[in-house]
This record gives C-alpha cells, sequence and structure tokens, in this order.
C-alpha cells in the first residue's frame, strides 16, 4: 500500500490550516512544521510614547497553539541596539537570558510586568510611529512585528 499520496494530502491539509490561522501580527514556526513543534502568533503589540530619550518598554503578547515550550531568548529593533527582556516580580524589575512560551498557552508582556526594553535609543519614537521589532525564539522561526506607537498612557 502506497502511503506517499496520504501524508502528502495531511501536509496539505496541516499547511493549510496553518496559513488560515495566521491573522494575528505575524507568526512563526519551528521545527518543519512538525505536528509537536511550536506555533507562534503574535498580538496586541504596542510601544508606549517614550517619556524619555534614553529608554522604552514594549509590550505583546506571543501565543502557541503547538505542542512544544519554545522560550523568547532576545529582541532586535532599528531604534535601539540593546533590547533587553526584563521580568519584573515583587515590584523589581531585572533582565532575564529568555521567557518561557508554554505548549498550549501565552506569554504575555503588558505593563508592570514581563515586558521588553529598549535601551539608549538611536531616536525617541512618537505616537503613529510603527518600530520594527524582530523577536527570536529557542526552537522557532523570529518573527517580524511591527509595533504601533501609542500614546504614552495607552492601555489596551
Amino acid at each position: 500500500m502506497n502511503r506517499r499520496p496520504r501524508a502528502r494530502r495531511a501536509l496539505g491539509l496541516a499547511l493549510a490550516g496553518a496559513l488560515l490561522a495566521t491573522g494575528a501580527t505575524a507568526c512563526g514556526s519551528g521545527d518543519g512544521g512538525s505536528a509537536d513543534a511550536p506555533r507562534l502568533t503574535v498580538e496586541g503589540a504596542y510601544m508606549p510614547e517614550p517619556v524619555t530619550a534614553d529608554t522604552a518598554g514594549g509590550f505583546l503578547v506571543i501565543h502557541n497553539d503547538g505542542g512544544t515550550d519554545d522560550a523568547l531568548t532576545s529582541a532586535s529593533s532599528d531604534v535601539s541596539d540593546d533590547v533587553q527582556i526584563h521580568t519584573t516580580a515583587g515590584g523589581r524589575m531585572r533582565q532575564a537570558p529568555s521567557l518561557p512560551v508554554p505548549a498550549g498557552g501565552s506569554l504575555e508582556l503588558g505593563r508592570g510586568g514581563d515586558h521588553l526594553m529598549f535601551m539608549e535609543l538611536d531616536h525617541q519614537p512618537t505616537e503613529g510611529e510603527t518600530v520594527p521589532v524582530e523577536l527570536r525564539f529557542e526552537k522557532s522561526d523570529p518573527i517580524r512585528v511591527e509595533v504601533p506607537v501609542e500614546a504614552t498612557n495607552h492601555v489596551p
């Protein structure tokens, strides 16, 4: 019995489903599309207009609809040569080497919690601009997100 047509059909259906599921801001995958691989999407990205010329925060949600955990390991942007991953615990902010993106779950980067920190800005982004950000992961391909700059007091 030849199983190749069935395997190709299953792969085609899986790819079609993945394409339909990319209605979020951006998506990425790892592990060559394995059913157990992380399947990441990003939504709700924004950067409040910075109040200083030196630093800015970045917030977004990374969803993992796949069957394997992943981790956000770094980020980069045209507005800063130093984009850091920060975690907040007990009211104290500190740089983290990575943050987990659990299988079947999400990593929320938001005000007062874990977030991206853009250090030593090349220029101070203003409301209405978009800031390109590339997110890198332990297992998945990088995801490029156009992050809108919102009012300083913006809360989604």
